[in-house]
């Protein structure tokens, strides 16, 4: 088939070509970020970590691996352009200079996030209209892209003015990536991904660990263990922003799906055991192992943790304990968080002595009330700064 201008020019300027990427970090997360990009093999020396997460260099397609792979990032967005602005005039001449209908599909649905500091153009209302008026105005012409499918694909352009220096980016992910596309339901309350597989990665868990969830709630650090037991990524199962761009190619990111497929591990020896004292917790989180083909290796019962002896377990040995107690208004009153804590804390102490722990905390003071020798490691989850508390019993 005959490539047209078109897709040449998309080549040229695109695909074929390296381009600023950003990976976006919850603040805590940025060193697990880094560590999971090194792990799949990203050098080193193309890596910054700067403030809100890590700068990288690359074609699209390792960003493309990125959002399938990575497990800790917020979202990754692409950088497109850099330049000074002090006045709207100024400002719609660098937009309009940007070759809009190279980056986005026609048939696209346009959302701003823009935030000014210092910068002569403050008003976000008034920049995210006059950027949108030129973009689409470009995406109108007859020779841009429209991306198979009936509906709209959701755009993110993202805009940071600070001292009239203003930065363009685009969202490849879409939905946060800490959405897997695993839960079809959660529970009250639930832990975010990104945030319980830090907590499992900074207690060293591994493929051959036991893990024992037994506050699991809908299930977010057995789900996660899971994937990581059967080399799943997280992104196979959701659709990332990029799948609608004029220079996506379905073949190659089917390829690449197909290359993780591949080392998908199998196992029908139950390592994950999950338990919650709540009887619609455990319903949701059923159904969620259930859809995927996690019952071989999740085991969820309805128990109270109090009454776990992890001795008792078939496979025997020590592994790893994580805990998203309850906290904040579910628990009430601050002499009962004390007390919940200290009575968590004694049965750490006396039935999973040697095991590696992690436990969410709401505040500083929890660590005490637990007396446990914990590595405090501050997370952001909910709109609230809490902890995580990491270490071995």
């Amino acid at each position: 088939m005959k490539i047209s201008s078109f897709e040449k020019r998309v080549k040229r300027r695109i695909t074929g070509r390296e381009h600023n990427f950003f990976a976006v970090c919850s603040p805590g997360l940025k060193k697990v970020c880094l560590n999971e990009m090194l792990a799949l093999g990203f050098p080193e020396d193309s890596l910054k970590a700067i403030q809100g997460g890590i700068e990288f260099k690359s074609k699209p397609n390792t960003c493309m691996a990125f959002n399938l792979n990575l497990r800790s990032p917020s979202r990754i967005l692409m950088r497109i352009s850099r330049f000074k602005a002090d006045s709207f005039e100024k400002l719609e001449k660098k937009m309009n200079a940007i070759d809009w209908i190279l980056y986005l599909p026609q048939n696209c649905s346009l959302k701003f996030s823009v935030t000014t500091k210092k910068s002569r153009l403050y008003h976000s209302d008034a920049i995210a209209q006059r950027c949108k008026k030129i973009i689409l105005n470009q995406l109108s012409s007859g020779e841009a892209f429209t991306s198979p499918g009936k509906n709209k694909s959701n755009q993110t352009i993202y805009i940071r003015a600070d001292h009239d220096e203003f930065s363009i980016s685009l969202d490849t992910t879409g939905d946060l990536l800490f959405k897997r596309g695993i839960k079809t339901k959660v529970h009250k309350a639930p832990l975010r991904e990104n945030i319980a597989f830090a907590m499992l990665f900074w207690a060293g868990f591994s493929k051959e660990d036991i893990l024992i969830d037994p506050m699991c709630g809908s299930g977010t650090f057995c789900l996660e263990a899971a994937m990581m037991k059967t080399n799943l990524p997280p992104g196979f199962f959701r659709s990332f922003a990029f799948e609608t761009w004029p220079g996506f190619s379905q073949k190659t990111y089917a390829y690449m799906k197909n290359q993780t497929r591949e080392k998908l591990l199998i196992s029908s020896e139950k390592k994950i055991f999950a338990s919650d004292i709540d009887d619609m917790a455990l319903a949701v989180l059923k159904q969620n192992i259930s859809n995927h083909d996690f019952t071989r290796i999740i085991d969820a019962s309805k128990k109270d943790f109090f009454s776990i002896n992890p001795s008792e377990i078939p496979i025997g040995g020590k592994g790893v304990v994580m805990l998203n107690p309850p906290y904040g208004k579910r628990l009430g009153e601050k002499s009962n968080t004390r007390s919940f804590y200290r009575e968590i804390g004694k049965k750490l102490a006396a039935d999973f002595k040697g095991w590696r722990a992690g436990i969410i905390l709401p505040s500083k003071e929890c660590k005490s009330y637990l007396g446990l020798k914990l590595e405090l490691k501050p997370i952001f989850h909910g709109g609230l700064d809490i902890f995580a508390g990491i270490g071995t019993i």
